[in-house]
């Protein structure tokens, strides 16, 4: 057997993870496109046709699977570089990579489904090469926009084979839009919106829902007619969420990682709509998502592959893991540290912080309805504007271009946006409430000519 000592400088000190994942970067600029620190590489030609690459990781938080360490993500890297270019693309070649450490590899990297051995701190695997390419080709970090394969001088296969002895099957790609409900049927018309805007974009993906015991056999009659497969779960609690707090159950969303009729889910959450077609985001590896604040994504729209192993994980880490924000988001920035940053279009938020430009940009794929949602206000404008707390969540445009959603719409599903009692009386009183505080955007003015007041 013969070995290498595979040498390479060690990244400097001073580059920091925020470095690596800033909170915000240009993504319009055309001619000086955002660039990464760099993250020195070996010479890879001085290290061909290896079999196996056996590497001790870094771990500077020992018993943290999410430790942002910019070392051990070198390490890692320079690993999953050293596999793939040794076995290329041939299939039939084996390839391994034997990891040592407390910490353990970057699961981002290499997926548990790859692996073959875990005993305490030694893990080893034989790796997809294809899916681990993908990983290598991503940028080091959301200091850049992630491009597809298509971009990245690689061709995308809509149907790629497999090879198997004497005979190559073509496999098509399993992929859906999925969106969670649970706890309550506050969002059923949001779901059913969400669906109906997906297909108004003409996506040829499945589009599946998950649902837990509180959405009602009426509800779900309406999911499936405006377009959702529908799957029943137990939903999870969120361990680090307070009693009856608006996050307490949001855990239920680790269930898509259950969804193992799918290679890629992109989930959605229901208080979304979806203006242009983002079809071709499946492209892109888990997990890609748009940015938040600091070096943290938002998990609202994320593109997930499905795995019993990664769930299983999620759902033994959950307890000792902690959540900035008691919810799924905080959770799952701890889980995956390492991500892709999709452009912000694709989640664009409904929140106008010290801005009097209240129009949200006409190219955006996606608007994220934050503050009180476009179905408990009337049509005539956004209600957001009732409530001083709630203006920053509050656009006429953006209101109006979800009710465009539902005008199209087959008469069957509006019935599930209905304006309820208890829903008109609220606005009511913060209309008046409004109107007694004289607010100067003087929305409480306008004559309200919803015809759902007239329905019940």
């Amino acid at each position: 057997m013969e070995t290498f000592d595979v040498k390479f400088p060690k990244v400097s000190d001073k580059l920091k993870w925020k470095d690596l994942f800033p909170e915000w970067i240009d993504e319009n600029e055309a001619s000086a496109k955002p660039k990464c620190p760099e993250i020195p590489m070996p010479v890879f030609e001085e290290y061909e046709e290896l079999d196996a690459v056996v590497a001790k990781v870094p771990c500077k938080h020992v018993g943290v699977d999410g430790s942002r360490d910019v070392f051990r993500l070198q390490v890692n890297l320079v690993v999953a570089n050293l596999l793939v270019r040794s076995g290329g693309w041939n299939k039939n070649r084996r390839v391994y990579a034997v990891l040592i450490g407390d910490c353990g590899p970057m699961w981002e990297i290499f997926r548990c489904e790859d692996m073959l051995l875990h005993e305490e701190n030694l893990w080893v695997y034989k790796p997809e090469l294809e899916k681990l390419k993908q990983k290598i080709l991503m940028p080091v970090g959301s200091c850049q926009l992630a491009l597809p394969f298509s971009e990245q001088g690689q061709e995308i296969q809509k149907n790629y084979s497999i090879f198997v002895p004497d005979k190559t099957l073509f496999y098509k790609p399993r992929e859906a839009y999925v969106t969670v409900l649970h706890s309550s049927e506050a969002y059923v018309c949001g779901a059913i919106a969400l669906a109906q805007s997906i297909i108004q974009t003409n996506s040829t993906r499945d589009l599946v829902l998950l649902a837990d015991d509180s959405i009602s056999p009426k509800s779900l009659h309406g999911l499936r007619a405006a377009g959702w497969k529908i799957k029943k779960i137990k939903r999870i609690r969120s361990p680090h969420a307070k009693k009856n707090a608006y996050n307490e159950w949001n855990y239920s969303k680790l269930r898509i990682w259950q969804l193992k009729d799918y290679d890629k889910v992109v989930f959605i959450d229901s208080d979304f709509v979806v203006f242009r077609n983002i079809d071709k985001f499946f492209s892109y590896p888990e997990l890609s998502a748009t940015g938040n604040d600091g070096y943290i994504f938002n998990s609202g729209v994320m593109i997930v592959e499905p795995s019993k192993c990664k769930f299983q994980n999620l759902m033994n880490k959950r307890f000792e893991v902690g959540s900035y924000n008691g919810g799924d988001q905080g959770f799952l920035n701890e889980m995956f540290v390492w991500w892709h940053r999709w452009p912000s279009k694709l989640n664009t938020l409904k929140i106008f912080r010290n801005s009097r430009h209240r129009n949200l940009p006409d190219d955006s794929y996606t608007v994220h309805y934050l503050g009180l949602k476009p179905w408990t206000c009337y049509k005539d404008y956004d209600c957001n504007w009732d409530k001083v707390e709630s203006q920053e969540f509050a656009s006429d445009s953006a209101h109006e271009r979800w009710w465009k959603v539902y005008k199209k719409m087959p008469m069957a599903l509006r019935e599930y946006c209905a304006l309820t009692p208890e829903m008109d009386a609220r606005i009511i009183k913060w209309r008046k409430k409004a109107k007694k505080a004289n607010l100067l955007d003087g929305h409480w003015r306008i004559p309200v000519k919803d015809s759902r007041r007239l329905t019940y």
